[in-house]
């Protein structure tokens, strides 16, 4: 039986956190050690984490994804295969940024890029960069079925120190594992959500320098489509940094897909839907004309710092804290992994970065216990 030489551990493998690198992790572990007990647990109660697919009428047949939505490097995307895989659709359409289909002002747009992402090291792959008709979240929750899990368990503490194994209290009881992998952000690191006895400064320390920035999405119904044009990119206004980017009716839909990054994000969700609304609804009537308020109208809006078991959208590095990515993905004592987006060199910020750090933890863990049968 898996883990009948554990010492008295319920579970092989225990995996806190449901999104991209945790489903990841388990699927690697089902794959190359079928005899493995495993558990995903997870605070929400859903599968996907800061990928979040949404259905609405007035977008057909077509997600509107709250969190992550373009398959970034999508040749090289490990999630383009497994879309596939699972019976999804990969719509290769080029996104609007790479096929000269903006509103306005691309030179002004991307010099106000330039001064606020860090290129030095971000490295997505090759693109282009497509997207999952079904929605990217609903690709990540669905590669996620196979694996046994528990939603709307919280991880509370991780005690590791006894050799035979490790007890995690939650907040439907104990359980115990021989391997931990956590993959929640850092946001909810640093706030001690999880304590660890005895405690792992290192991994606090930099889950604080890799802090949680904030991109929240407003999805606008549109009530007669031919109003806007169709996959179309536009940035709000050059006058000012607060500003919104749109994405008039992604794959064809009757919908506007508005993003806010940074202070502006903040404010907004502090503000709520209808602050929101108005915003978009402003920079729009700028380019389109005051009548195109009367075609819009909420169909679903993101709130990511507010998101009880998340606190933001993805990693950034504080200056000075690059290489804290890789202190946050080392291995404690061969017994305790992490994995998620804040811990991949290169491919931060993204699913497939995530992803790619769930699958070499379980390379990891598998050869740990390897050696420690």
């Amino acid at each position: 039986m898996p883990g009948e030489n554990s010492k008295g551990a319920e579970k092989d493998v225990v995996i806190i956190g449901a999104g991209a690198a945790g489903i990841a992790a388990a699927r690697r572990l089902q794959a190359i050690r079928p005899d493995l007990s495993i558990l995903l647990l997870e605070a929400g109660d859903r599968l996907g984490g800061r990928a979040w697919s949404v259905g609405r009428p007035e977008a057909g047949d077509i997600a509107l994804d709250l969190g992550c939505g373009w398959l970034h490097g999508a040749r090289t995307n490990a999630w383009t295969a497994i879309a596939g895989e699972v019976g999804l659709t990969v719509d290769r359409t080029p996104a609007p940024w790479n096929s000269g289909r903006r509103l306005q002002r691309d030179d002004a747009e991307t010099h106000a890029a330039q001064q606020v992402l860090d290129y030095n090291r971000y490295d997505p792959g090759p693109g282009p960069d497509w997207r999952v008709r079904q929605g990217y979240g609903t690709l990540i929750s669905r590669y996620g079925r196979p694996v046994p899990t528990r939603l709307g368990v919280e991880v509370t503490r991780i005690d590791h120190r006894h050799a035979g194994r490790i007890d995690i209290e939650t907040n439907q009881g104990g359980l115990s594992a021989r391997i931990v992998l956590v993959t929640v952000s850092t946001n909810m690191l640093a706030a001690g959500r999880i304590a660890f006895d005895p405690p792992l400064p290192e991994k606090i320390e930099a889950a604080v320098r890799l802090p949680l920035g904030l991109a929240n999405k407003l999805f606008l119904r549109l009530a007669n489509q031919q109003a806007l044009p169709a996959d179309t990119h536009m940035l709000g206004s050059i006058s000012r940094g607060a500003t919104g980017t749109y994405q008039l009716r992604p794959l064809g839909a009757a919908v506007v897909e508005a993003y806010f990054a940074g202070d502006l994000a903040h404010d907004l969700e502090r503000e709520g839907k209808e602050a929101a609304f108005a915003f978009a609804g402003d920079e729009l009537a700028a380019a389109f004309g005051a009548d195109i308020r009367k075609e819009l109208s909420v169909a679903a809006i993101s709130a990511w710092a507010a998101a009880p078991h998340i606190g933001g959208s993805y990693s950034y590095a504080e200056p000075g804290a690059s290489d804290l990515r890789g202190v946050l993905a080392a291995p404690h004592d061969e017994r305790i992994f992490f994995a998620g987006e804040a811990c991949s060199r290169a491919r931060y910020s993204t699913a497939h970065g995530a992803y790619e750090t769930g699958v070499a933890a379980a390379d990891l863990i598998a050869g740990s216990l390897s050696k420690n049968p």
